[in-house]
């Protein structure tokens, strides 16, 4: 190894002094051309003395490798990468405003002879016949091109027996033509939280945040019996929520309730939580337990007027003086009419001079008739369980009616009363096995509120508006 290094040595000096060795003088570049030499001697030195330092291994310490190999045996099964798949190739296009039908179908690449022909004259397929802007159209492909499905999600949130649905149009090939159908899906139920502080104003404050309009005007109407949202809030006040919302694979297909809520009003802590003893109807309590609403609403109508009070009055239509058993509420044709309590449809349907009329039965004594509806809302049928504020139909003209209101009669024993001047019955107090189950419920809830009162206090003046996702 010494006797390699010497020889190494020997060959730079003699490179070395061959380099200075006197040479006849070229112009130029003779000067630039011996200062090179020099650095790349010098670099040469300096690796050989670097190669001398370097202590090399005793390599008879080393242990000794060993290389093994064994073959194993794979069926023609196992030897193949991956099996052809039978799944289908999906593109999507959202629909744009001013598209039209040929123009959706272009983006997709269809080769589908005859499907516009088809979307066109088909009467069941007419959903398509109105494209929203933002809605999507997808298509499923095989891997020759040709079309096993097309589906136009029209309605991807529906609130339908209770449940969020998404609506959608289904086109598949059938024979030589297409056969299209209405398909109802159901959606995936998610939580979502969110803190927030008001700077300006409720709206303001949930936008920063990222909380659904339809979230916010739960939350003003859950407090609105304890808040005054147009006058009371003030900068700094500050809200914790959790609701929910749903989505149909994988994309957002609306808000839900909110399910927990708290809002720091003027120092003041107002809380809310919603609570079902039944998992049907329910409502919202204090973390207490106290309801936080009376058992009857005053009216069904959130805008309108009283056009004819309880009491004797000169029958419109019949022109004889008689007993008016309700109160008319004034509104234009197709105001939405809404329970002034939970409880359950006793009658839905005709009822000669009521017309389209709904009556519900309540806790207790107490039942109230919502009459001369235009239609009744869907769901609405005997039996059905309602909630307070749910809606029952729309306002109309129907049976003995001069001109569009809602007749409203509240009723006990089945007796008519006045519904303007009697004291209304307070919220049902909870049972004491539903307190039980109201504590379990509730826990949680208490929980995540204090959890994102803990992060709020936390965050930085720039992030007091956030929400999860």
């Amino acid at each position: 190894m010494n006797r390699g290094l010497h020889e190494l040595a020997s060959s730079i000096k003699r490179k070395v002094a061959a380099l200075f060795a006197p040479v006849e003088p070229k112009p130029h570049r003779s000067g630039l051309f011996r200062r090179t030499l020099l650095v790349t001697a010098i670099g040469l030195f300096a690796g050989a003395a670097a190669l001398g330092m370097v202590q090399q291994p005793d390599r008879t310490e080393l242990p000794p490798s060993r290389i093994i190999q064994s073959v194993l045996p794979l069926t023609a099964e196992q030897v193949e990468v991956s099996s052809p798949s039978a799944a289908p190739y999906i593109s999507e296009t959202r629909i744009r405003a001013g598209d039209t039908l040929a123009a959706v179908l272009q983006r997709l690449e269809l080769d589908a002879p005859n499907l516009q022909t088809f979307l066109t004259h088909e009467a069941s397929a007419r959903s398509i016949y109105k494209l929203y802007p933002g809605r999507s159209v997808q298509a499923a492909t095989d891997d020759q091109g040709n079309l096993i499905w097309l589906r136009y999600i029209h309605t991807p949130g529906n609130e339908s027996d209770g449940q969020v649905v998404t609506r959608m149009l289904h086109v598949a090939p059938s024979g030589d033509s297409y056969k299209a159908e209405e398909v109802t899906e159901s959606t995936d139920r998610q939580t979502r939280v969110a803190v927030g502080t008001i700077k300006s104003s409720l709206f303001g404050a949930t936008d920063a945040a990222g909380i659904p309009d339809s979230v916010t005007m739960q939350m003003a109407d859950i407090l609105s019996a304890k808040i005054d949202f147009l006058r009371d809030l003030r900068q700094g006040d500050q809200f914790r929520v959790v609701y929910e919302v749903r989505s149909h694979d994988g994309r957002y297909a609306g808000a839900g309730r909110v399910l927990a809520l708290e809002f720091i009003n003027g120092g003041k802590t107002y809380s809310a939580v919603w609570f079902s003893p039944d998992e049907k109807s329910g409502s919202y309590y204090d973390f207490d337990g106290t309801s936080l609403r009376g058992a009857f609403l005053r009216t069904a109508l959130k805008f309108s007027r009283i056009s004819s009070t309880f009491g004797m009055r000169m029958h419109p239509i019949h022109k004889t003086w008689t007993g008016h058993k309700g109160v008319d509420y004034a509104a234009p044709s197709g105001t939405p009419i809404h329970s002034t309590a939970d409880g359950t449809v006793e009658f839905s349907g005709w009822q000669n001079g009521y017309g389209n009329v709904v009556i519900v039965k309540h806790h207790g004594k107490y039942s109230t008739l919502y009459a001369h509806q235009s239609r009744i809302a869907a769901g609405v049928t005997k039996g059905s369980k309602i909630s307070q504020g749910q809606l029952l139909g729309y306002v109309g003209s129907t049976g003995w009616a001069t001109g569009p209101h809602l007749h409203y009669e509240f009723r006990v024993d089945n007796q008519p009363i006045d519904p303007l001047s009697v004291d209304l019955p307070v919220a049902r107090a909870l049972e004491p096995a539903e307190v039980r189950a109201f504590n379990q419920a509730v826990a949680p809830y208490k929980q995540q509120i204090q959890l994102l009162t803990e992060f709020q206090q936390t965050l930085p003046d720039a992030l007091t508006n956030v929400a999860s996702r």
